[in-house]
């Protein structure tokens, strides 16, 4: 067993890299509900929320994002696991 990695600490890194996975798949496939679920952080910075929307670009750039911390946090995981 890796040093630093308990059985109970083991758990819990599992559980927080399969919440890295979920947050990951819904970059990819859905980046507007991230958008939409940040948009209260954005009140003392934003006078207009549907201004500051993403264009499609934008929505692509994080889907592209999105693909490469999921392919980090399967990675870590998948080693984690062996």
């Amino acid at each position: 067993m890796p040093a630093g990695s308990s059985g109970e600490e083991g758990e819990v890194l599992v559980v927080v890299l399969c919440f890295f996975i979920v947050m990951g798949l819904v970059q990819v496939f859905r980046p507007q509900l991230l958008w939409k679920a940040n948009r209260p952080l954005q009140r003392p910075f934003v006078k207009d929320y549907d201004a500051t929307e993403p264009t499609k670009a934008g929505y692509t750039m994080s889907r592209i994002v999105g693909v490469l911390f999921l392919a980090m946090a399967t990675w870590m995981l998948v080693t984690h696991l062996n």
